[in-house]
């Protein structure tokens, strides 16, 4: 379970805060997708989560542990379980498909090995694995950069798998894709997610999508948490309280 109590975050400078006393409590096998416009505090909530923004005060719970407060080592530790998947991709376009997938492993490993680019026999894999899971094999040996945005979100996602990861973040990870690409990376994170049994929690900015997919829906307005419950409670009237 990851439980979120208080939470406040503040940018440096800001007058407002960007998360602004927010308590929440999400579980396992929850399918969560977080609304709110432009500014509303959806990316920073997500990237508080892991630490990759330092929450202002509050405490953020995984489990048993406690990350509000946790070193930075054991923080890049504990982020192996729980992947972030970028709006951008963040792939090295010179890389393959293969060597792309093989980065997601590298949390868990000694650093050296990393630099060397040294893998086991099972950690290849793994990749494989990962690469078959998105529908990606047949690219494995191609070039990032000769894919489309579909694809190289797909192998971010294979990227994310090598994690083995009980928690699955999304930052906007369909906003630079078309309607039909979008609608075929959520299925397919839908999936993951059923298959795994994951907590998933994406940013998303279609109303429709996150009606579709999501178990549960969160929302966010100047940085304060408005919204929490199932999808088909989003009528007009909690559209017009998200958005106005």
């Amino acid at each position: 379970m990851l439980t979120i109590s208080d939470l406040v975050v503040r940018y440096p400078k800001a007058e407002e805060n960007a998360i602004d006393h927010v308590s929440v409590e999400l579980d396992k096998g929850e399918f969560v997708c977080v609304l709110g416009k432009s500014g509303a505090g959806k990316s920073t909530f997500i990237r508080a989560i892991n630490r990759l923004q330092k929450p202002t005060s509050g405490q953020i719970s995984w489990g048993n542990t406690e990350l509000t407060n946790l070193s930075e080592a054991k923080m890049r530790y504990l982020r192996s379980d729980m992947v972030m998947i970028f709006q951008h991709f963040n792939l090295i376009p010179r890389m393959t498909v293969f060597q792309n997938t093989l980065t997601g492993s590298f949390g868990k490993r000694p650093p050296i090995k990393n630099l060397l680019g040294i893998f086991s026999e099972q950690e290849k894999e793994r990749a494989y694995q990962a690469l078959k899971e998105v529908g990606l094999s047949k690219f494995a040996h191609k070039r990032v950069e000769d894919l489309s945005g579909g694809q190289k979100q797909r192998v971010g996602i294979a990227r994310a798998l090598m994690q083995d990861p009980q928690l699955v973040l999304g930052d906007e990870p369909v906003a630079s894709l078309d309607p039909s690409t979008s609608r075929t990376i959520f299925e397919l994170l839908q999936r993951i997610h059923q298959e795994r049994n994951l907590l998933t929690i994406i940013n998303v900015h279609d109303v429709h999508l996150a009606k579709e997919f999501a178990t549960r829906i969160i929302a966010f307005r100047d940085g304060k948490l408005i919204f929490d419950g199932k999808p088909d409670q989003v009528d007009e009237h909690q559209f017009a309280e998200i958005y106005q």
